[in-house]
């Protein structure tokens, strides 16, 4: 494992555009698959630090920087925004109409691209490659597929490890980290279902599906109540019925949609087959005259943590930030397409959080018990990270994850590195 001191010795230098990377990007946020004036502030960095930058995916950016024998890291930030209007107040707010950086990705830009440049400036300090993505579209899921279908894999270096990191409202200096799964699986689904149309004073002549759509919500419920072993996690929210347009007309169709969020591959296949059993019953039973229609969009795959790959990065953390710094990550129920590209490769990976909230103003609210009124989450119009020192902190975990999966310049590794792959 590397010491990161040499590497890092320029950070206090380095900062103040890193900064102003972060409030310009702020100021200038993109929707997914948008993110055009993101992008290329990424290459045009990138290329300045000395990188070979190649665009993937549309609005992906890949910086590969070979220094030498050894392991090979891939360290990833996304970059897309949210359809929010920010109401944070802050000076650097958000100049577009509707859009905010409201979940933190201009933080994971800017920290990865101060990374970056460390990397290539402490080139002198590690031996190997490291490859800096910066994925688009994470919100809606189809960033990571964009790139990956563009052929992401054959275009970068096979990678040894991949990482990434997201800020979090919990308080700012401090990091969480966790084997396992951290970030659950993600479905949404569209159900159609149909009736027969007729007016609606002779709900005779009718097959009615508002009853029919109703019928299927309350029994969706049984689903984790009574189908999912107890300790098991999974939700499954009914986010919308629409049906109709008159109050004196049954239509002939209905639109549930719904949200699914699992911790294991087994139990969201148990969930989603449950949910079609469901569906198809209930049609059945109320003689519906159409075979129900099934549309999954917005898919997350889970984000589970290499527990070897995890255990080094968490040590490396412990050593740089100190034990008090380090904690134990919490199973969140938000979800994440970043998994797709170390598992597209075959490789292990780690996924941590970074707190960004003020820890005097996160402390307050932690021992009033009001942390959920008080902090604003990730999505939140008035998220909003604190600039110091989350950006340092940041900056300093990219660099100190990755010198802990790379090799020293006297080191003559054989064959792979010592990261262990996935069970």
């Amino acid at each position: 494992m590397n010491s990161p001191e040499t590497v890092l010795a320029a950070l206090e230098s380095e900062l103040g555009w890193v900064r102003e990377t972060y409030t310009e990007l702020h100021r200038h946020p993109e929707l997914s698959l948008e993110e055009h004036r993101t992008s290329y502030r990424v290459e045009e960095k990138l290329t300045a630090f000395g990188y070979s930058v190649t665009r993937i995916g549309g609005t992906g950016v890949v910086g590969v920087f070979e220094n030498g024998e050894g392991p090979t890291v891939l360290a990833r930030a996304d970059m897309d925004a949210l359809p929010v209007t920010e109401a944070t107040g802050v000076p650097y707010s958000s100049t577009i109409d509707g859009v905010m950086h409201a979940c933190g990705h201009d933080v994971h830009v800017s920290t990865l691209l101060g990374a970056a440049k460390l990397m290539a400036d402490g080139r002198d300090a590690w031996s190997g490659t490291y490859i800096a993505l910066f994925q688009p579209a994470e919100e809606v899921g189809a960033g990571s597929r964009a790139m990956l279908d563009d052929g992401l894999v054959a275009k970068v270096p096979r990678p040894d490890v991949a990482l990434a990191q997201h800020v979090m409202p919990f308080a700012a200096g401090t990091l969480a980290t966790a084997a396992g799964p951290v970030l659950s699986a993600g479905d949404s689904l569209k159900v159609t279902v149909y009736g027969k149309g007729a007016h609606g004073s002779m709900p005779h002549m009718a097959v009615d599906p508002v009853v029919l759509a109703a019928s299927i919500v309350l029994r969706l419920q049984s689903i984790v109540s009574r189908e999912t072993k107890p300790g098991d996690f999974a939700v499954v929210t009914v986010g919308a019925l629409n049906a109709g347009t008159k109050s004196n007309i049954i239509p002939d169709s209905a639109t549930l949609l719904l949200n699914i969020r699992t911790y294991d591959n087994q139990v969201r296949a148990g969930v989603l087959a449950a949910i079609e059993r469901i569906v198809k019953g209930e049609c059945t039973t109320a003689g519906s005259p159409r075979e129900p229609e099934f549309e999954y969009y917005d898919q997350f795959p889970l984000t589970s943590n290499d527990g070897a790959v995890t255990a080094r990065v968490r040590a490396a953390f412990t050593a740089r930030f100190g034990a008090d710094a380090v904690h134990a990550a919490e199973r969140q129920t938000a979800s994440e397409d970043f998994s797709r590209i170390p598992d597209a490769f075959g490789i292990p990976y780690t996924f941590w959080l970074l707190g960004g909230v003020d820890p005097d103003t996160y402390r307050a609210a932690a021992v009033k018990g009001t942390v959920a009124r008080d902090i604003p989450a990730n999505h939140s119009p008035f998220f909003a990270p604190v600039i110091d020192p989350t950006l340092s902190i940041g900056v300093q975990a990219h660099v100190v994850a990755a010198l802990s999966c790379l090799s020293v310049p006297d080191e003559r590794p054989v064959g792979r590195p010592e990261v262990p792959a996935t069970p």
